[in-house]
């Protein structure tokens, strides 16, 4: 029987149907030749990222992750959500559901300012572009400033969200090592000064100063200073990538780079998703006019505007005049998640392991003995439904492996002690293999790996008990 009768059965089922009938994958040789030889030379170094990756995993509800970084949207007041939007629909729909300015709209900008002025910045409202999401924030940096080949300076480690982006502009990414008070500036000037002798300029520096994803760690007020110097000196700028700066738990606060350098030199990236709701899709950008003008460029071809509708919410929401109660309660629930967590660690997690402890933010970072590959542990975790983040995924260079990312702020203090257990008794299986299968004079005594020298911690308290 010919292929044309066949086809014309199942066009005709579909049409009785309504159920799209079944496409051939594209997967001979013939067909990744075809379609290779159109891709862009940039493509061969994109990188996917380790979160996007694993969310179909993690949406399961069989699975606790302790992967993403995701805020409890649960706690947002559904009532409050229906008036904001209810009143939208009844005094604003037209222009709620029309496109909108490139740069955002004047009241965005007056939540924007607002949010800055709790951490004590004052940013003119010229200065500020709203994007999607903090995400594109960093694409439309990376898309203004970056050359194939140019040189960007992150920490090790570094949110690996930003990695795909520095990959796919085909940046030359040097990453500086951070300890338990955020990156080694010192490590970084050293490193200026090796580019400078080979006459290269790095483009930026990109920071997360403040509880930093992935480690969890602040960068010191000294170290601020110094960055700021820095930057001023050898006129440089430097990428703030502040999510989390109101999301302290303990301690004293400290001020932003943006707030210290007064707005030259400091390109600021913030966003609603870690105080309101990441589904929104909000952001912003603060940055003087001459590199804003390129980003506003890089907007327009982008997506012309960021959503009317989301922004529309935020000047409802704002309005309210409860956002900081919000914020507050926020606190109150992720303090006590965190608390369950690092708890949690200390009785699952093994003597040789180690973490942070942060002060603020959503995140911490484990690192264990380095003959064990988290890339590899992931996967065993996955067959007891829990989920992390590899530390792999925030390097460019293959450090990390043997290190992770674990959230505490999208899951109760219950399911933290249950995710955290179900990791340390596969870790524990490993660790127990190991003992089994290596020779006493092949085994290593402490995690001295790449992923135990990326983050020094001092020692668990535990460890300072012993004699």
């Amino acid at each position: 029987m010919s292929e044309r009768p066949k086809r014309e059965r199942a066009a005709s089922k579909q049409a009785q149907t309504g159920q799209p009938r079944h496409r051939r994958a594209h997967t001979t040789a013939r067909d990744l030749e075809r379609y290779a030889g159109l891709f862009a030379a940039r493509t061969k170094v994109m990188r996917s990222s380790a979160m996007r990756d694993l969310m179909e995993i993690t949406a399961r509800p069989d699975v606790i992750s302790l992967a993403g970084g995701l805020p409890d949207t649960s706690t947002f007041p559904p009532e409050s959500f229906a008036a904001q939007m209810t009143r939208i629909a009844q005094e604003s729909a037209a222009r709620a559901l029309q496109y909108g300015p490139t740069e955002g709209f004047d009241d965005t900008k007056r939540c924007i300012r607002e949010v800055m002025a709790a951490e004590g910045m004052e940013p003119d409202p010229d200065d500020i572009i709203v994007t999607t999401g903090g995400q594109q924030a960093l694409d439309l940096i990376a898309k203004a400033l970056l050359d194939p080949g140019d040189p960007v300076i992150a920490e090790a480690p570094t949110y690996a969200g930003a990695v795909p982006v520095f990959c796919s502009y085909q940046a030359d990414t040097i990453q500086i090592p951070v300890d338990e008070h955020g990156m080694r500036v010192d490590l970084l000037e050293a490193e200026l000064e090796r580019l400078e002798r080979e006459g290269r300029r790095p483009k930026f520096i990109y920071s997360v100063p403040s509880f930093q994803n992935p480690a969890g760690v602040t960068l010191a007020a000294e170290r601020r200073r110094r960055l700021v110097e820095l930057a001023r000196e050898r006129e440089l700028l430097v990428v703030e990538d502040n999510p989390y700066g109101l999301l302290r738990y303990e301690g004293e606060p400290t001020d932003p780079l943006y707030k210290l350098d007064g707005g030259d030199y400091v390109l600021y990236v913030g966003t609603f998703s870690k105080i309101l709701s990441p589904g929104i899709r909000l952001g912003w950008i603060c940055a003087p006019p001459p590199v804003m003008a390129k980003l506003v460029l890089g907007k327009q071809a982008a997506d012309l505007c960021t959503s009317t509708l989301s922004q529309f919410f935020v000047h409802e929401y704002f309005a309210e005049g409860r956002w900081r109660a919000y914020v507050e309660s926020l606190r109150a629930v992720y303090r006590e998640r965190r608390d369950a967590m690092l708890s949690a660690l200390e009785r699952h997690f093994p003597p040789a392991a180690s973490w942070s402890r942060p002060e603020g933010g959503l995140f911490l970072w484990a690192t264990l003995p380095e003959y064990i590959d988290t890339t590899d542990l992931l996967a065993r975790a996955l067959r007891e439904h829990v989920a992390f983040v590899p530390g792999a995924a925030a390097f460019v260079d293959g450090r990390g492996t043997n290190s992770m990312r674990l959230n505490f702020s999208g899951c109760d203090a219950e399911t933290i002690e249950e995710g955290v257990r179900r990791i340390g008794d596969v870790i524990a299986e490993q660790i127990e293999l190991y003992s089994a299968l290596v020779p006493p004079e092949e085994k290593h005594e402490s995690p001295s790996g790449p992923g135990g020298e990326v983050l020094p911690l001092p020692p668990r308290p535990d460890q300072e008990r012993s004699p």
